[in-house]
């Protein structure tokens, strides 16, 4: 691939645009700057600078974010800030995308990328990749929720039942599950179908990879393991 091109696939702008930065001197590979657009370019492991800020080539990318409270997962946000407003402008040049969506008061997990199939592998309803949730609820958490969570519930102008699987009370009001679907505002209609209301709602894993340690408000990029631990459903 040329030089002017693989800057472009990153995020760097225009071909014109990275034409220019080249030209300038503005990027080097292995220590040296290279000045010419049409230089060829092995991409396996290709580490770069541009105004000496390094950088990785990747064909796709695959970020997981610990999302704060008070930010949409909206391009256009209306009332509060937009989680891409945690991404410079060269992520936002690759045209990432929130892998499904948190409400703007839910915090946790979030995935982003640019790549369509990986989108659509974690988001098809036919996929039914689980998701673990872990929330503070209004009331006391009572027996009989929990085993009309796991028997399943009904939810208005949503067809069939949904249920939740490992339903765990983690202390009188505080409750983590798993679920399958992804219908609108979900957990919280479940929890409000059992006479109960969510106070607060955080996503802690989607398929078998775990929010870890990533810090709130900040960001990873995934390894092709957890990419893959992302996809997987129950074992």
């Amino acid at each position: 691939m040329f030089l002017e091109k693989m800057l472009q696939s990153q995020g760097f702008g225009a071909r014109k645009h990275c034409q220019q930065l080249i030209k300038n001197g503005a990027v080097s590979i292995n220590g040296v700057v290279v000045d010419n657009p049409k230089e060829k370019l092995k991409l396996d492991d290709l580490e770069f600078e541009v105004y000496q800020e390094k950088y990785t080539y990747r064909e796709k990318v695959y970020i997981a974010l610990n999302k704060p409270k008070g930010y949409e997962c909206s391009h256009q946000a209306t009332h509060h800030f937009s989680v891409f407003d945690l991404f410079d402008d060269i992520l936002m040049n690759r045209g990432i995308q929130c892998v499904g969506r948190l409400d703007q008061d839910t915090t946790g997990l979030l995935l982003l990328t640019d790549d369509g199939q990986f989108l659509q592998a974690l988001t098809h309803p036919k996929k039914h990749v689980p998701k673990v949730y872990k929330m503070l609820t209004a009331d006391e958490i009572t027996d009989e929720q929990v085993q009309q969570l796991e028997a399943g519930v009904e939810l208005r102008n949503e067809t069939g039942i949904f249920a939740a699987t490992d339903v765990t009370r983690l202390s009188s009001n505080e409750l983590q599950m798993t679920v399958h679907q992804g219908v609108y505002h979900q957990v919280k209609r479940m929890i409000a179908a059992v006479g109960n209301k969510v106070e607060s709602l955080h996503r802690q894993q989607i398929g078998q990879f775990d929010l870890g340690d990533i810090a709130e408000g900040e960001w990873i990029y995934l390894t092709e393991e957890q990419i893959q631990l992302a996809k997987q459903r129950d074992e």
